[in-house]
């Protein structure tokens, strides 16, 4: 199948390690030209980009950070002339800790309103400035990555489902907004518990509890969850607007 990718520009956001890197790696497969963003693993995303070769650009981006934003979106363009994909990838997790002894409010204010403001306003706030350059050309696709926490819930996780959850409601509106102004999708995909290249000693003692709840017996991997993303931001998919996809093996 021809995703209509070839020479096409995509930003993914936290693009150094885990999902990130698959979904960079498969956009480029495809033959796109990606922007690829870190915070603070600047030597892992430049081994990406070498991996890739000239189709790809490192851009630093701090969640959440008007001035950060309006920096990347302007490296891109200056780049290539051309914004056709937003993957809203990257996170902030602090004050996330999922222990059974944690208390929710017992999260010190600056902690917990940082999750909140990171994760949903930076995800809004790049929306808001690629949505411009999509509607002028009348073509655009944006994925926001949440997390399957967002409807199975977890001890220590209630701050940063809160902002996954708000950020399924923004999805669900833009998408009528950008849909009346030309082929312009977005949606949300949300992964399950998913191995990675640094998570596997961190969730190895727990993932028993989730293969055994899966249809598929098993834990995916973060290429798996990459390859949804990918359709879902590619000229192949014309019709998948305004959904919240569960990408977790059936759990």
């Amino acid at each position: 199948m021809d995703l209509g990718l070839n020479g096409r520009t995509v930003i993914v956001t936290g693009a150094s390690g885990g999902i990130g890197r698959e979904i960079a790696r498969g956009y480029a497969a495809e033959g796109a030209d990606v922007v690829l963003t870190y915070r603070s693993s600047r030597e892992d995303v430049e081994t990406l980009a070498k991996e890739i070769g000239e189709r790809a650009l490192v851009v630093p981006y701090e969640l959440g950070d008007a001035a950060s934003a309006d920096a990347l979106v302007s490296a891109a363009l200056d780049w290539t002339g051309r914004i056709d994909l937003l993957v809203n990838n990257a996170l902030r997790a602090s004050g996330w800790t999922p222990s059974p002894d944690h208390v929710f409010e017992d999260v010190a204010d600056e902690e917990w309103l940082e999750v909140l403001r990171r994760n949903i306003e930076g995800y809004i706030g790049l929306s808001r400035l690629v949505a411009p350059v999509m509607r002028g050309r009348r073509f655009g696709r944006l994925v926001h990555i949440s997390s399957g926490l967002v409807v199975e819930g977890m001890i220590g996780a209630e701050y940063y489902t809160a902002a996954k959850a708000a950020l399924h409601g923004f999805n669900r509106s833009a998408a009528f907004s950008l849909g009346k102004d030309g082929d312009i999708l977005s949606n949300v995909v949300m992964p399950g518990l998913t191995t990675t290249a640094r998570n596997g000693e961190r969730i190895g003692p727990i993932s028993h509890v989730y293969s055994d709840r899966a249809p598929v017996r098993r834990l995916l991997g973060a290429a798996e969850v990459a390859n949804a993303v990918v359709y879902l931001g590619s000229a192949a998919n014309t019709g998948i607007t305004g959904q919240a996809i569960s990408v977790t093996g059936g759990v």
